[in-house]
C-alpha cells in the first residue's frame, strides 16, 4: 500500500457537447489546462453511444472484455485520475431498463451534454499507481 497527500490546488469545469468524445474532451482539457496529476471530482451528462471494458479474469495481469452499443443513456457517475498527463477514467450510465459500466474508453459519445470537474493536484506524484501487482 501506498498513499500521498496533497492540496488540490484548482478546480477545471469541463463541458462537452452533442457529438464529442467524453474520454478525448477529457484528456484534452486535462491537457489544456495542465493537468499531469489529479482527480476526477464528478461527471454527469448522456451518451447516445458507449465502449468500456471490465475486467474478465482473476489472474494477474487480468484478462479486459470490452462492451460497446447505442444509447440514450444518462451518465450517474465519471470517476478516476489523472496520472502523469494519462487519463484514467471510470463511469457508470443507465437507461430505463438497465445500468452499466466500467473503464471509459474512446467511442463514448455525448448525446445532449457532459459536464466533468476536474480537481488538479500538481504535489501528486501518480506515475504507475494503475500497474498491474504490487505497489512495493
Amino acid at each position: 500500500m501506498i498513499s500521498q497527500v496533497a492540496d488540490v490546488t484548482r478546480v477545471v469545469a469541463v463541458r462537452l457537447d452533442p457529438g464529442e468524445d467524453l474520454l478525448e474532451g477529457i484528456r484534452v482539457a486535462a491537457d489544456q489546462h495542465g493537468i499531469r496529476n489529479g482527480v476526477i471530482l464528478a461527471g454527469l451528462g448522456s451518451l447516445s453511444a458507449y465502449r468500456f471494458h471490465v475486467v474478465e479474469t482473476t489472474g494477474l495481469p487480468p484478462g479486459d472484455v470490452f462492451r460497446s452499443g447505442e444509447g440514450p443513456f444518462d451518465i450517474t457517475t465519471i470517476t478516476g485520475l489523472v496520472l502523469s498527463g494519462r487519463v484514467h477514467a471510470h463511469l457508470t450510465f443507465s437507461n430505463t431498463e438497465r445500468a452499466l459500466g466500467g473503464h471509459l474508453e474512446p467511442g463514448c459519445t455525448v448525446l445532449t451534454f457532459a459536464m466533468v470537474v476536474l480537481g488538479d493536484a500538481p504535489d501528486l506524484d501518480l506515475s504507475g499507481w494503475d500497474a498491474v501487482g504490487p505497489s512495493g
